[in-house]
């Protein structure tokens, strides 16, 4: 098949590495207890070089499209960090990183780094599902005087909650790839039947009802 798109490409790679593993008739168990047909390990990643570097080049070219000029990179704890090290690395920018909660020793940081009031920040993540754990270090940021001019993340299940999450929280995010994109490819690889589709279109739409 013919890869075009970025969106595509990592798609692709993302299950020829089985980051991504789809079981739409043996449903996953997430920890918050929800039956999925996908599972994302997108710390797979980190250990295959040639998908990391089409990685970070995505997140080069989304951050410099759709954000300009950016000051720092940050990465969200854990699974983003390394990319936004990637990323940071091909603009050439200063990178922090946020952790899930503030250290309980110490200055007491969340956000680890050099950040100054003022300085425009793009966020890197590696999925998002509903978006809370990274909008918890949107606020991190905020709070400690930087600008979030968005959230850039490998993958998204574009939940509709995260949607609305990210709406209310006024914060704009953009994904390198995403479950729509991966359906038809994972169907033309064989990785999952024309017949499963229906299902697993389903399951987005209606995650709670799979």
């Amino acid at each position: 098949m013919t890869i075009t798109t970025i969106g595509n490409k990592i798609a692709k790679a993302l299950l020829d590495i089985q980051a991504v593993s789809l079981r739409p008739n043996e449903p996953f168990i997430w920890a918050s207890g929800m039956r999925s047909p996908i599972y994302c390990d997108n710390r797979l990643t980190l250990s295959y070089p040639e998908v990391r570097d089409l990685i970070a080049e995505g997140f080069a070219e989304l951050i410099q499209e759709k954000y300009g000029e950016v000051d720092i990179i940050a990465g969200m704890a854990t699974g983003g960090i390394a990319h936004a090290a990637f990323a940071a690395q091909k603009l050439n920018k200063p990178m922090i990183y946020i952790r899930s909660s503030a250290k309980k020793h110490g200055k007491g940081n969340q956000v680890e780094g050099a950040l100054k009031p003022g300085q425009k920040v793009v966020i890197i993540e590696d999925l998002i599902s509903t978006g809370g754990s990274v909008l918890d270090g949107v606020q991190a940021v905020r709070e400690a005087g930087g600008e979030v001019l968005g959230v850039a993340a490998i993958f998204s299940y574009q939940f509709q909650k995260a949607s609305d999450n990210f709406a209310a929280a006024n914060c704009q995010f953009d994904t390198l790839s995403n479950y729509s994109a991966l359906l038809p490819i994972a169907v033309e690889l064989g990785y999952v039947s024309a017949e499963d589709l229906t299902l697993l279109q389903q399951w987005k739409e209606a995650p709670e009802k799979f």
